[in-house]
């Protein structure tokens, strides 16, 4: 008898990146010159659906995208990597969602977003693929799509419940109650602690995650890995990470979180700190090269060195 294999559905948002790369990020008020522009395809839920789809995963698109150029181009880029966009709707009337996004020579970034379509993607989204989201290994949602949305997403999902709360919002109490696993980098996480989360103080900050009601917390830390805990063992686990220059950190945290519900359903007897260490290199991978996700590592297998972790 045939395995089934696991699907990875993603409930979120599809925007177009224009990005400029300057030799740094502007001052409030200045105009610099660029050295180059590109346009591409991004939004954190397409991106981490195109990351777990170019590691081999069974991805499926739940989203909105608008009527114009975009929209269109967009359904047959994700179609482009193997995933199921047959649930990516095209809103009459409405723009597609765009991110204005500039990156600097150290590869640091500045992004501002203007959600459009993705504002659309509602309840009604979500009743039409119910059996397809009741049915999934795993669901991934962001913040960049409505909050209600994803609550009736979650509450609909019998798999695991993974969130990436970007942009950071308070108002996800609700939302973490069903959540099984929350996804959140450092100033992300210090939004929504209430102080400047770094390693100093990463504990303390993933018991106050924890606190307000996901069963797991992951804090993604750049360069220096990502620390996480379970509400169920109560071990604070730091797990190291290659240190590379970066070309453009655009998207990392994407590439992190698509790698991470990937191995999550393909790896499910692997230990978490090998399955973060596993999403870690991937993001690193993705810091390497220009763009978000045409830097995606395809068909890599991370598994073949064991990563270093710290019981803090």
């Amino acid at each position: 008898m045939e395995t089934a294999i696991p699907k990875i559905v993603v409930v979120g948002s599809c925007s177009v990146d224009f990005t400029t790369y300057a030799p740094r990020l502007p001052l409030p008020g200045e105009t610099l010159h660029g050295t180059k522009f590109t346009t591409s395809f991004g939004g954190k839920g397409a991106n981490q659906c195109v990351a777990a789809a170019k590691l081999g995963g069974n991805a499926y698109m739940i989203a909105r995208v608008g009527d114009d150029y975009w929209g269109k181009q967009y359904i047959d880029n994700l179609t482009k990597f193997g995933i199921n966009a047959q649930h990516t709707k095209i809103t009459k009337g409405i723009t597609t969602g765009i991110a204005q996004i500039c990156v600097s020579a150290n590869g640091e970034n500045q992004i501002v977003i203007v959600s459009g379509a993705n504002n659309y993607l509602s309840i009604s989204d979500i009743n039409e693929n119910q059996e397809l989201i009741k049915n999934a290994d795993i669901i991934i949602s962001q913040l960049e799509t409505p909050i209600e949305t994803t609550y009736h997403a979650f509450k609909c999902c019998n798999g695991i419940r993974l969130l990436n709360a970007a942009p950071a919002s308070t108002n996800i109490k609700d939302l973490l109650e069903h959540c099984n696993i929350l996804c959140v980098n450092e100033p992300e996480a210090s939004f929504l602690v209430g102080f400047n989360v770094d390693v100093s103080n990463i504990k303390n900050a993933l018991r106050k995650l924890l606190e307000l009601g996901c069963q797991t917390a992951i804090i993604t830390l750049g360069n220096k890995g990502a620390a996480y805990c379970k509400k169920d063992d109560d071990l604070y686990v730091h797990v190291q990470c290659t240190r590379v220059v970066p070309v453009d950190t655009t998207g990392a945290g994407d590439a992190f979180v698509g790698a991470l519900a990937k191995f999550l359903v393909s790896h499910k007897k692997t230990p978490l700190h090998q399955i973060v260490g596993a999403a870690c290199d991937v993001a690193t991978k993705s810091v390497m090269k220009e763009g978000t996700q045409p830097s995606f590592p395809d068909n890599y297998n991370p598994f073949q060195v064991l990563y270093e972790y710290i019981i803090l």
